[in-house]
């Protein structure tokens, strides 16, 4: 007989294989990866640092503790282990030109020549290897940067002499690493036919652009701004294939540096539509968000009767924006200033766009749900740019989250730096320029200007502006750690000066993150979506060799990309 006493525990224990059997029947959620072993910084102010991040379906499932995490791990689930590295957000190039940044592998490459006569010898090896008549092209030359001065100059550029001798044949034209000035050769000129006094579609005096010209009259090769479009032409279309080609190799190029997203700083139809066609081929391997190019005034009406192209499914390919280059650069003394050129008196340099369609355009773009990017890198363009956004909000009150943008805003008059905060404007600037630019800059503004107008990034902060960061690619190389250690010591390069330029004017390590990450999500309406590592936000992640928040300054540069994790997938990891 069975006493009372061990039925009821019998039924007890059933009881127990019941619930437990219950509960093994439940369906449990595992990971496709779960992240763990290394210091991950998530941009989230509630949690900061985890120790673990499980992804499912290119969304992240979780985060939190590694013990945690172990309950997402099936005999399915990719455990990356991080090995004392350091996971961040995936990096967000906010200012690059995408097409740009393929095709400087393709063409010459002028970033690295130390002085004239290296860009020469670059062409006349580039001419042996070309057939007569075919273009060749190359970017990245910048005289203020070379070890020496050319003989002659003019206007402060070289002439054309020297190139014109090595390549008779050959139509040459060489991008300022500005993109705001070219360089050609006689017979680029020739065909152009500039060495007529009057051009068709170009007069000297056309507001925009210039063909610089010696004391004679006759031109040196040099085209500044608008003038450029005289060259550009006569240069055959890119075709198909290469622009492919262009397209895969910055895919690459990004997922090789740590960038997860992208915005492309003024495209075209033909761009988009390459863009669209590998995203449909599952072949975009970066989150684009692109600017419509502003001075192409066709495209942009027919883009406001389409209105905004917002990607709210897959977040990859997404059109909100409107580009305008409102002035030139530093470098080729185009920046709109308020005062003359230090090194240059009675120069002012130039609007690039006229100020009343940049009015135009940003009523235009509030009443038709569009973003405004202005490029102005000079007091006065950031100034006038500010006035014509400051009448279209007044014009339009309704529209309060309208985040128009200032691309660069590298050269600002003190009474306008509160403007940013106050107006709301983002300021999208690369903090790599003042590492390249304030070492030769100071001659363009002077002591006082570059001290407290230029660069001023802490200013702007304490006015309330969003700081987004980014390299201009490919006016600079696309790697953000160099963008990073400017923008945390104000240093160049080579580590000069000691203690930064201007220090006072750094971010912080967390500042400098987030322009990268969370802050550039906002520049493109999507931090709900991405930019800090939250449940819920997509799975793009970049991980790096050393703690950039907290390796010694000097290590910072020393420090590579490990991997890079987009949609859930390592799509590049670092060899050893």
């Amino acid at each position: 007989m069975i006493s009372y006493k061990t039925a009821l525990t019998a039924c007890l224990f059933l009881a127990f294989l019941a619930l437990l059997s219950c509960k093994q029947g439940e369906k449990k959620e595992f990971a496709d990866m779960v992240i763990r072993g290394g210091s991950i910084y998530t941009m989230d102010e509630k949690n900061p640092q985890v120790e673990a991040v499980a992804v499912k379906d290119g969304r992240i499932l979780f985060v939190g503790s590694e013990e945690e995490a172990r309950a997402y791990i099936s005999q399915e689930t990719t455990v990356v282990d991080l090995q004392g590295k350091t996971m961040t957000p995936g990096f967000i190039e906010s200012h690059g030109h995408m097409m740009g940044l393929g095709y400087s592998e393709l063409n010459l490459d002028l970033t690295k020549i130390r002085n004239y006569d290296d860009m020469v010898q670059l062409v006349a090896e580039a001419v042996e290897e070309a057939e007569p008549g075919q273009w060749i092209l190359g970017r990245g030359w910048h005289q203020s940067k070379w070890d020496s001065v050319p003989v002659p100059i003019v206007k402060g550029f070289q002439t054309h002499e020297k190139l014109s001798a090595v390549s008779p044949d050959n139509p040459v034209y060489l991008r300022h690493a500005s993109g705001h000035a070219g360089f050609a050769n006689a017979k680029a000129m020739e065909i152009a036919g500039v060495n007529q006094l009057s051009i068709e579609g170009f007069t000297e005096d056309m507001e925009g652009g210039e063909i610089i010209r010696d004391e004679k009259g006759n031109p040196t090769g040099i085209f500044s701004e608008r003038a450029q479009g005289i060259i550009a032409r006569h240069i055959p279309e890119s075709d198909a294939e290469k622009d492919i080609q262009a397209l895969e190799l910055s895919i690459k190029a990004c997922q090789r540096n740590g960038i997860t997203s992208f915005h492309d700083a003024g495209v075209g139809t033909k761009t988009m539509t390459l863009y669209a066609s590998f995203k449909d081929q599952g072949k975009l391997g970066v989150r684009m968000y692109v600017m419509i190019s502003g001075p192409d005034r066709e495209l942009v009406k027919e883009w406001y009767a389409k209105g905004p192209m917002i990607d709210t499914v897959d977040h990859l390919f997404t059109v909100r924006s409107i580009k305008l280059n409102c002035d030139g650069a530093l470098g080729n003394r185009g920046a709109w200033l308020l005062e003359e050129y230090s090194d240059m008196p009675g120069e002012f340099g130039m609007s690039t766009l006229p100020m009343d369609y940049v009015l135009e355009t940003s009523e235009k773009a509030l009443e038709h749900g569009f973003q405004v990017c202005s490029h102005a890198i000079g007091d006065r363009a950031n100034r006038e740019v500010l006035d014509r956004y400051k009448l279209a909000f007044e014009e339009h009150p309704s529209v309060t989250d309208h985040r128009f943008r200032i691309e660069h805003a590298q050269h600002i008059h003190p009474d306008d730096i509160p403007r940013f905060g106050q107006m709301n404007v983002i300021a999208a600037m690369q903090a790599i320029h003042m590492s390249s630019d304030r070492p030769w800059a100071i001659d363009r503004l002077g002591e006082q200007r570059i001290k407290e107008s230029a660069y001023v990034w802490q200013k702007l902060l304490k006015s309330g502006a969003v700081i987004i960061n980014g390299t201009d690619v490919p006016v600079e190389p696309i790697d953000p750690i160099a963008s990073f250690y400017a923008s945390v010591t104000r240093k160049t390069l080579k580590r000069t000066p000691e203690g930064g330029y201007e220090p006072d004017q750094k971010m912080s390590r967390a500042e400098a993150l987030r322009s990268y990450t969370l802050d550039a999500a906002f520049g493109e309406f999507a931090e709900h979506v991405k930019g800090s590592i939250e449940p819920g936000k997509l799975a793009d992640f970049t991980v790096f060799t050393k703690n950039l928040m907290t390796v010694p300054d000097d290590q910072i540069l020393d420090t590579k990309v490990a991997m890079t994790i987009f949609n859930g997938e390592i799509v590049y990891e670092r060899a050893n």
